[in-house]
């Protein structure tokens, strides 16, 4: 997801936070994956917000979005600019309460930020993986969230949350370990990718493996397609955005221009936005990483995967309370596709709510400040967490 300028407020943060390792699939006892190969020792990256009470009654595990990492609120030192990616809805008196919670978020494997993926070592070969990683699929991602949630001693989440490909995640946990998650909240998500989706997917990949430096995945000691993942990034872009938010944002406004130069250099101030979105996701992100990710969000397929094509049998596994949640203006995973789930659960008997909330800005609403939404999570939550400790 594309990141926005949040205002530097550290009093109302969680303050000071640290990013954890945490080992697992040792040998001889790897992962067995959905594609059927082995993986380990895969390592985790994971960040903690908050005190686990004593019955360990009060865990919400926060699931990341495609280019999001383990790094949710607050800061890693006293000289950054910037908090975790949705510090606006995580902490001290926030909507997700760091007061009230114990907030756990993790890496998925497959990223480049922490955790097992293709730009670690091999431990066979002690080289990046590179294209030797394995394909990697949203399940995959699951079940290594689960080992680490079950190190904690946490046998029950009160609540799984997250946007984008986090909420497929979340959808994914409920129906995979229907006994540990208490209650749900996805956001700005899908069942399955549509082919809209599938598709700028496949335009994105093409252009990062159409890079020459690219070279089959194997750039770790060379250069590396920082164009190609640019390119990337910025078609991803677009689809995070609306047409409405270009408009405000950009209409045909020209940047630090009177007239038309007739070349090809950025003019327009979107195409000035774009490449500047472009060369900064190169500085902090994996090419490969982006291949493997968006690879695991086009095969996610909750009915075909767990209820025989049937979103209604998928959903029938569930125990979860569900809040599912989407945004107006979102045209990558639009409310249609969240009032299909709300559709099926219903049929199951099962508790849902759902919400669609007025937004200018896309996909990426669920990350801008939202004070509605902050305080429509955070009633949920506080519902949720008063029944169940009752």
């Amino acid at each position: 997801m594309s990141e926005y300028t949040q205002k530097d407020n550290r009093d109302a943060s969680v303050g000071m936070v640290e990013k954890k390792l945490h080992s697992i699939a040792e040998p001889p006892h790897e992962m067995v994956l959905e594609c059927g190969e082995r993986l380990g020792p895969i390592t985790l990256a994971y960040e903690t917000y908050g005190t686990l009470n004593s019955k360990k009654t009060n865990a919400v595990l926060i699931l990341h979005a495609l280019s999001g990492d383990a790094h949710v609120a607050g800061y890693h030192s006293e000289e950054d600019q910037k908090p975790g990616w949705w510090d606006s809805m995580v902490g001290p008196r926030k909507g997700i309460d760091t007061d009230k919670y114990f907030i756990i978020c993790s890496n998925i494997i497959g990223s480049c930020m922490g955790s097992t993926g293709p730009c670690t070592l091999n431990p066979k070969t002690v080289m990046p993986y590179g294209l030797e990683f394995p394909v990697v699929t949203i399940g995959d991602m699951v079940k290594a969230q689960k080992a680490l949630v079950d190190s904690l001693g946490i046998k029950q989440l009160l609540a799984a949350v997250g946007g984008s490909v986090g909420g497929m995640q979340v959808l994914e946990w409920c129906v995979r370990y229907p006994g540990m998650v208490a209650a749900a909240i996805p956001l700005a998500t899908t069942t399955r990718h549509s082919a809209l989706a599938i598709a700028f997917n496949e335009v994105a990949r093409q252009a990062i493996m159409s890079d020459p430096n690219w070279n089959n995945g194997d750039y770790y000691f060379g250069p590396r397609p920082e164009t190609g993942l640019a390119v990337a990034r910025m078609i991803g872009h677009v689809t995070y955005l609306s047409d409405e938010s270009m408009r405000l944002k950009f209409g045909r406004r020209l940047q630090d221009k009177s007239d038309f130069s007739f070349n090809f250099n950025p003019e327009f101030q979107v195409e000035s936005y774009l490449r500047h979105q472009g060369k900064r996701f190169v500085e902090r992100f994996d090419a490969n990483a982006f291949l493997y990710i968006t690879k695991a969000g086009d095969y996610f397929d909750l009915a075909e995967q767990h209820g025989e094509g049937s979103m209604v049998e998928a959903f029938s596994k569930i125990a979860a309370r569900f809040l599912i949640i989407s945004f107006t203006s979102d045209w990558l995973y639009p409310t249609y596709q969240s009032r299909e789930m709300v559709k099926a659960i219903k049929k199951t008997g099962r508790d849902v709510s759902f919400l669609e909330i007025e937004a200018e800005w896309g996909h990426d609403a669920f990350l801008i400040p939202n004070p509605r939404l902050s305080g429509i999570i955070g009633g949920f939550l506080n519902r949720v967490f008063n029944e169940t400790t009752r």
